[in-house]
């Protein structure tokens, strides 16, 4: 078990590689899957050998409201469905912390459910937010979860500039499930879970 990193740089770090993701260009990413909430696009990862992807939708809400449902917080376990439990383990300030967090079985339970640990950072980014974070190999591993790995992965919520109520929410995801799995099975996986996200969000910020 690992001691727990120095917030600050882990921080500065952090934003800085989704900021890196961000200005990746349109070339490189290939389409996953399209719903009428979201668009799905990857690229193999340079963090490990399966995928970096990107989502991308319209959101209307504001660009707050949105991040509160998506950051660590009492909203997320409401409306998100892939997400069984959450708890902040350490807080380090008002927009950081290391949460611990438990998904439930996907594809008929060929993928178990999995536990992770992530220290997550909330900031400002251009006109709007970034909230981002990475697993850290911290805390026991509790029993009947294998313990997957988030590789940098982060949230840019800007608002339209003429729609101010509605925010352009980009996400960058690379989730390291591990355990034995057929790495098809986690592409078709994590196409559907993002795009399922968006729907799901769009849903909670309706009621």
């Amino acid at each position: 078990m690992d001691q727990l990193p120095d917030a600050a740089p882990l921080a500065t770090k952090l934003r800085n590689t989704l900021v890196q993701y961000h200005s990746i260009p349109d070339s490189e990413w290939r389409v996953a899957k399209r719903t009428k909430d979201a668009t799905v696009w990857r690229k193999p990862s340079e963090e490990f050998s399966g995928y970096l992807y990107k989502a991308q939708g319209v959101v209307e809400d504001v660009t707050n409201r949105i991040v509160d449902h998506i950051r660590p917080g009492p909203y997320r376990l409401d409306w998100d469905s892939l997400m069984t439990a959450m708890d902040i383990m350490e807080t380090f300030e008002e927009n950081c912390c290391v949460m611990r967090y438990t998904t439930a079985g996907q594809l008929w339970n060929i993928i178990a459910p999995r536990e992770f640990v992530d220290f997550s950072y909330t900031t400002s980014y251009e006109d709007g937010l970034l909230t981002c974070g990475i697993s850290l190999d911290y805390g026991e591993v509790r029993p009947n979860f294998v313990r997957g790995f988030n590789h940098p992965c982060g949230w840019f919520c800007i608002p339209l500039k003429d729609y101010p109520s509605h925010s352009l929410l980009t996400g960058y995801i690379q989730t390291e499930l591990r355990g034995m799995l057929p790495q098809s099975a986690v592409d078709t996986a994590m196409s559907s879970t993002l795009a399922n996200f968006y729907s799901d969000l769009k849903k909670a910020l309706k009621t």
